[in-house]
């Protein structure tokens, strides 16, 4: 059966949700002339609810929020507002990554060639939207690269978002995949829930904003894949069989696939 490794988007291909989608968020209101801006710690918690669109939709409980801008009482006029600010906000978001400014995390690219290499079928899943990931993914990757990814999921072809499972079984689908054959790169604990409900087993590479999150059911938690000749990888927790070092490799990944929990 084909072996499928799997990554979510943002946070694993790239630090996009520091550097990027806050960063966005944050021009998008002042463009608007609205009186907010998410502080980093403030993001941390918004970053827990899947989607965009849905983060500033949760605005309209905040009272700080509510202070500096009239929001309407009823929800399909607040929804209206919402799409019309995640357009700029989604444009302005792919001006960055385009231009270059957000490098991809340590290791992604090299691991993703090895894995190539060595027969796995590469696909993403994530909960922004498809023209965001697709940005991403060309930019980390390159296009040569990216164009062997056998499926990119996004949160806009599902009905729920992670932690629901639907987008990984929507690409076991499409794919015509076996969960057990799956290997998935997930940075939160919303994308680990969504992986383990999905039957899959998960690798959790976290950042600065999930780094104190829970991620007892991922099968091995690192500080990210590294690379030969740099910093040692940092490993957090570690279920399996594989002993990675300096950096993640793709006999790492082969152990980790080994894994199952009991």
């Amino acid at each position: 059966m084909k072996k499928a490794l799997i990554f979510d988007c943002d946070g694993v291909l790239a630090d996009t949700e520091r550097d990027g989608h806050l960063v966005a968020f944050n021009q998008m209101w002042r463009e608007h002339g609205v009186n907010w801006q998410w502080s980093l710690a403030q993001y941390a918690q918004k970053v827990k609810i899947g989607g965009g669109k849905e983060r500033m939709f949760s605005l309209r409980q905040d009272d700080d929020f509510r202070a500096v801008y009239s929001v309407p009482e009823s929800e399909e006029a607040w929804w209206n507002i919402v799409r019309g600010w995640h357009k700029r906000k989604s444009e302005i978001y792919k001006e960055l990554i385009t231009s270059g400014a957000i490098p991809g995390r340590p290791g992604i690219k090299r691991l993703t060639e090895a894995a190539l290499a060595n027969g796995w079928l590469l696909a993403v899943c994530s909960t922004s939207a498809i023209a965001s990931v697709k940005a991403v993914l060309h930019q980390v990757m390159g296009i040569e690269l990216a164009s062997q990814f056998a499926g990119v999921f996004a949160g806009d072809m599902v009905k729920a978002k992670k932690p629901a499972p639907d987008v990984y079984n929507l690409a076991v689908a499409k794919l015509n995949l076996e969960p057990a054959n799956c290997l998935v790169v997930e940075d939160s604990r919303n994308g680990l829930l969504a992986a383990v409900a999905a039957e899959m087993t998960c690798i959790v590479t976290y950042n600065d904003l999930t780094k104190d999150e829970d991620f007892s059911e991922a099968a091995i938690v690192l500080s990210d894949f590294g690379e030969p000749g740099k910093e040692s990888i940092t490993i957090a927790q570690n279920l399996t069989d594989a002993k990675p070092e300096q950096y993640f490799s793709v006999d790492d990944l082969k152990k980790v696939l080994a894994y199952s929990r009991t």
